[in-house]
Formats: C-alpha cells, sequence, structure tokens
C-alpha cells in the first residue's frame, strides 16, 4: 500500500471523526491554522488561507469553522499549476479574521501573536491533545507503509510548533521526536506500537487496524509465518469484541435513559466514540486516565443494569443491536 494511498484512508476516515467538546474542536481548528495556514493583511484587514491537500479535510474544516465560530469561508480549489504538483484547496476567512485567531488562542488578549500552539491545548484535556494532533495531521500529515523510517509523520511550520506538537504526544504517553531535515521542522514517530496507538488516539480506527495487519506481516519472517497470522486472528477478535460492545453500549444508554451513574455513562461514552480501542486504550481516554480493568468493570456494570432493565420491562436487551451489519464492516 502506497504512502498516498494510507495518508488519504487515515485522512478521509478522520474527516467522519465526530466531535461533542467544544475545546477539543477549537484545539482541532487552531492546530489546522497553525499546520496549515498562512495570515496575511490584505486592504486593512487580517486575512486567514488555509491550503489543504485533501478535499474531504476541506469541507470538515469549512463545516467546524462555521458550526463553532460562524464564520464565512470562502472555498476554493487551486488545481494544478508549474508550481503545484497535486490538487490544493483554499480555505479563505477575511471577515473578523482578526476574533477568530484570538478565539483559538494563537494571539492573545493582548494582541501577541502564539507561536507555537495556544497554551490551553498544551495544558488542556487528553481530548484537546488528540484534537490538536487530528488537525495537525489532517494539516500537513502523512502515513509511510510499516518498516520504512518515518512511520507517521507531521511537517510543522516552526519549531515551536514542532515541540509543542512532541509536547502533545507525550500527554498521550506517546514518544515522538523533533527534527529538521532539509529546512523543514518535522514531528514523527516510528515505533510501529506507537503509531498504531496515535492513529486510534486521533480516530482512525480502521485506519490502525489495516497499518497493524501490514506491520506484523512486515515484521513477521518465513518461519514466524504461523505467529504473524496468529496475532492477526488476534487482532480482528479484539477488533470485533470492542464493536460489539460499543453496540451493546448504544442499546444500554437507549434502556436506561437518564437514569444511568455518571461514572458508568463515560465509560460508555467512551466505548461509544472510539469503537475499536482496546480496553487499555480507553483507559488512558479517560479524563482523569484508568485501567483497563476499571474500564471493563464500569461497560460490564452498565450492560448488566440495562439487560435487567429491559427484562423487567419485557423488551429486547442489549444483545439485539449486535448484528451481522456492523461486524461485517471490520
Amino acid at each position: 500500500m502506497s504512502v498516498s494511498t494510507l495518508t488519504t484512508e487515515a485522512k478521509e476516515e478522520l474527516t467522519k471523526v465526530r466531535v461533542s467538546r467544544t475545546s477539543a474542536k477549537i484545539a482541532e481548528i487552531a492546530a489546522i491554522i497553525r499546520f496549515a495556514g498562512t495570515v496575511d493583511v490584505m486592504a486593512g484587514k487580517v486575512v486567514i488561507d488555509i491550503e489543504l491537500d485533501n478535499q474531504l479535510v476541506a469541507k470538515r474544516v469549512s463545516q467546524e469553522l462555521h458550526d463553532v465560530f460562524a464564520s464565512d469561508v470562502y472555498f476554493m480549489d487551486l488545481g494544478l499549476s508549474s508550481s503545484r504538483k497535486t490538487h490544493k484547496h483554499l480555505l479563505r476567512i477575511s471577515e473578523e479574521a482578526d476574533v477568530l485567531m484570538r478565539r483559538v488562542g494563537l494571539v492573545t488578549r493582548s494582541g501577541h501573536k502564539v507561536i507555537g500552539l495556544p497554551p490551553q491545548i498544551i495544558t488542556g484535556t487528553i481530548e484537546d491533545a488528540e484534537a490538536a494532533w487530528r488537525g495537525a495531521f489532517l494539516a500537513s500529515g502523512h502515513l509511510s507503509d510499516p518498516g520504512r523510517s518515518s512511520g507517521l509523520e507531521v511537517a510543522c511550520p516552526c519549531q515551536e510548533a514542532s515541540l509543542a506538537l512532541v509536547g502533545c504526544a507525550r500527554r498521550l504517553g506517546l514518544s515522538a521526536k523533533a527534527k529538521e531535515t532539509r529546512g523543514v521542522e518535522k514531528v514523527s514517530l516510528r515505533d510501529g506500537e506507537a503509531v498504531g496507538a496515535l492513529l486510534s488516539r486521533m480516530g482512525a480506527h480502521a485506519t490502525r487496524l489495516r497499518w497493524d495487519k501490514s506491520r506484523l506481516k512486515h515484521e513477521s519472517r518465513p518461519s514466524g509465518n504461523r505467529l504473524a497470522n496468529f496475532d492477526d486472528a488476534n487482532l480482528r477478535r479484539s477488533a470485533r469484541a470492542a464493536v460489539t460492545a460499543a453496540a451493546r453500549v448504544e442499546r444500554a444508554m437507549t434502556i436506561l435513559g437518564d437514569d444511568v451513574p455518571d461514572h458508568l455513562v463515560e465509560a460508555g461514552q467512551l466505548r461509544v466514540q472510539h469503537r475499536q480501542a482496546s480496553l487499555e486504550e480507553l483507559g488512558r481516554l479517560a479524563d482523569p486516565q484508568m485501567t483497563k480493568d476499571a474500564v471493563a468493570g464500569r461497560i460490564r456494570r452498565l450492560l448488566s443494569m440495562a439487560d435487567k432493565r429491559a427484562q423487567e420491562l419485557g423488551i429486547p436487551d442489549t444483545q439485539v443491536a449486535v448484528t451481522d451489519d456492523i461486524l461485517n464492516d471490520l
């Protein structure tokens, strides 16, 4: 699978990620402006231009800008030229762009420019750190085939931005490295497991499964094919179990309505929002973080409560949500 194919698949999957927390939406937008945007003054007005290489990404950013900030966004396909070898899509914000820069935190209240990422992202929630990485990857990220030295890589506009991204990765429990290559600052993850974990963190669960499958195949030697096949089968079983649990949790929420303890709701929402993530990853996604056993226990209690209530009401329990369709999508 080529680098461009992997990158495109990951980005298009990430355009479908649903974000509920406003701070995370702002973190993603701020990162996209920082990693793919330029700010100029035209006719005395601040103008933000964002150039993106994927139309679906451009549409997501335009929609988020409208939904969160009510921004009027001008959308233009730049096409190909002698200096541009790939299609680019331009988003331009010319009305109240200076206000937008303040609201996303790229300009302080006193009017000073923030060079890297806004402090509220660096010190924000785990979800904010994930959103910042998602925005940076959508803006200028690349995903290589397993076995290549780069792994997952993001081109950065400056050293401050690269160091901020490294810090966000550290908050997610991942080790990323910043370096300058041919005059371009880049942040990369080379470890196979770390790349897979970051893909899940950002919300690209299906891409992570395909990437892990390719990685296991690459890492296995001829004498170890049986072991690689075993690992691949385990990966598929784990994904099926996670998707099954997510479907049951959604049904459980419908059955119980508002009559659910907050700590069980939190675990259930994590399972639904990150359908193919492992229990260990869900534990790291929680705020505050918890063990995989704690996550499993809460989800188990939630499903048990719902099944018991369904029996009392004489309605189908949570198992009714597990259909062939959701499993065939894997």
